[in-house]
């Protein structure tokens, strides 16, 4: 059973979910609906993944056949770059609100720390007390720039939606959301795999232990931790394994031993390149698989 977390402004979010990046809208329908069906309620998507209408389908048909009521969800997506400022971001919000079919989003959340991020803010804090977003948040803010954020808007963000995972595991990010009553959520938990992530020895080694998955060990470790997850998989046996986390306990020495594969570095985002800022505004005329 997915446990849920609580944030600042007492919504419940489940703390494991499902993600679509990179699932093309001519498979995300089914995709998302099986994942409904597996046991999701949580659905991550974004502007720039170009599959809100079909997660929006998924969402109603789930619905309509009474898999689930509306309010058992929560569905989240992201307004990018090219979506920051005061009025852009009004219209971007409007836009996915209609291309998921909803009336209100569970959360909804600022892509990038690039572009006139305040001035969307300010649009989100407006559309947060009008009731028509649940929670509102950011993804991808280092420590540094969320406190900044906090230190300078009315309403504080409620979720940080990060890239995290063993070989960069952000120990001080996370202790600065702590401190500003931010919830990490934590994007591409398995690195899609890059440097050797899934045949780290010590993470073999512990899944041996208790008889589990590199994977579900990966996504146990970040839930011990009280980050929220979102992997993501086009398999339904993947989506089920995924799920299957919560009926065994990594014990001290298992997060010690994880706590050392620590790189310090990411594998897949690093906004303090500039080759990698020019290929995030970029991003949407020449899309590049790497995740967002």
């Amino acid at each position: 059973m997915v446990k849920y977390v609580k944030l600042s402004n007492n919504v419940e979010m489940p703390q494991e979910g499902f993600g679509v990046f990179q699932v093309p809208e001519s498979e995300c329908e089914e995709v998302v609906y099986q994942a409904i069906q597996t046991g999701y309620r949580l659905i991550d998507t974004a502007s720039s993944y170009k599959n809100e209408e079909a997660v929006g389908r998924a969402v109603q048909r789930a619905v309509s056949e009474g898999l689930v009521r509306r309010e058992e969800l929560f569905i989240a997506t992201k307004a990018y770059i090219q979506e920051m400022g005061y009025e852009k971001l009004k219209e971007a919000f409007f836009r996915s609100l209609d291309k998921l079919g909803l009336d209100c989003l569970d959360l909804y959340l600022i892509h990038m720390p690039l572009g006139d991020y305040y001035g969307a803010w300010r649009a989100m804090e407006e559309l947060y007390e009008e009731k028509k977003i649940r929670a509102v948040g950011v993804c991808n803010f280092d420590g540094a720039r969320l406190m900044d954020l906090c230190y300078n808007v009315n309403v504080r963000p409620m979720v940080n939606q990060i890239e995290r995972h063993p070989h960069f595991q952000r120990a001080e990010d996370l202790a600065v959301m702590g401190k500003l009553g931010v919830q990490p959520e934590g994007w591409a938990p398995f690195a899609e795999g890059l440097k050797g992530m899934f045949t780290e020895p010590v993470l073999r080694e512990i899944a041996a232990k208790h008889n589990k998955t590199a994977a579900q060990v990966i996504l146990r470790w970040n839930i011990q931790q009280g980050v929220v997850i979102i992997p993501k998989s086009v398999h339904r046996e993947r989506m089920e394994e995924n799920l299957a986390i919560w009926d065994f306990t990594l014990d001290e020495e298992d997060m010690e031993r994880i706590s050392g594969l620590d790189k310090n570095c990411p594998s897949m985002l690093d906004c303090a390149k500039p080759s990698e800022i020019d290929r995030l505004y970029n991003y949407l005329e020449n899309p590049i698989l790497t995740s967002l």
